[in-house]
């Protein structure tokens, strides 16, 4: 039987990357899976039907509270519950090179070189958007008493990753895993910072540190199955450090190393 077969999950930003990987591992796990994007389509989430599971795909922009809204109530309406809910929707740096709106942007140009808007950019979606997803799932999750709340961030809040702003941005989704779990506690709510390590979409090249969209997935689920997850909420957790705990492997078979230390 799959694990998560009974199971409601939302990914934010699911259509591409960690996102998109994160979304199929639930459905092979059998989890019935939301997936948003500001552009997305049924088609976007056909392959996490394939694996086993159900993928339903709802336009949203996290930068309107009222569209998040309305993805909160869709999913109370249709199921009654939210199970696990993945923040993974940010204002990354490849939205800013398409953006006419900064032809300037160079990521690891000076803070003082960067455009202003950049902190928009960064700390709206994927910090404010974090906040506002993971107060609405809360309120559907406080009717079980059980939840999984998965915020992806990265090493870059412990260290120095050529961005500024991408730092801060990370920290603070750090320090609010932390201090939302503190809240969330008497609820038997769990809620963890996860950090992929660098994300190869195709794994061509040789590097024992890549990792496969799916691989970040695959640590949610087994966390998400964990009988004693209660034990890590607050915590940063790192795929591949799970994936050694749990015993699993990427989906070439490879077991990646971690990105970084913290």
């Amino acid at each position: 039987m799959k694990p998560l077969r009974d199971k409601i999950a939302l990914v934010t930003g699911g259509t591409r990357n960690v996102g998109n990987g994160i979304a199929l591992a639930l459905g092979e796990a059998g989890a019935t899976v939301y997936v948003t994007g500001r552009s997305i389509s049924e088609k976007d989430v056909k392959g996490i039907t394939k694996a086993g599971g159900k993928g339903i795909a709802i336009v949203c922009n996290h930068e309107h509270d009222n569209e998040v809204k309305e993805v909160f109530e869709l999913i109370e309406k249709s199921e009654g519950k939210l199970d696990i809910l993945v923040n993974n929707a940010w204002g990354g740096y490849n939205r800013l090179r398409n953006r006419k709106a900064y032809p300037e942007f160079k990521w690891k140009a000076a803070f003082w070189e960067q455009p202003f808007g950049l902190w928009e950019e960064m700390i709206n979606v994927g910090v404010r958007s974090n906040y506002i997803a993971s107060a609405s799932a809360t309120k559907l999750m406080l009717k079980q008493k059980y939840g999984l709340i998965a915020n992806i961030s990265f090493y870059a809040s412990r260290k120095y990753y050529g961005n500024v702003i991408y730092g801060v941005a990370k920290a603070a989704v750090d320090k609010m895993t932390m201090d939302m779990s503190e809240e969330l506690k008497k609820h038997h709510i769990t809620c963890v910072s996860l950090y992929p390590g660098y994300i190869d979409d195709n794994k061509k090249a040789p590097n024992p540190k890549k990792e496969s969209p799916q691989f970040v997935g695959r640590a949610i689920v087994l966390l998400a199955t964990d009988k004693n997850i209660f034990n890590r909420t607050g915590k940063i957790l790192v795929a591949a450090e799970l994936a050694r705990e749990y015993g699993f492997k990427d989906i070439d078979g490879s077991q990646p190393e971690p990105y970084d230390n913290l």
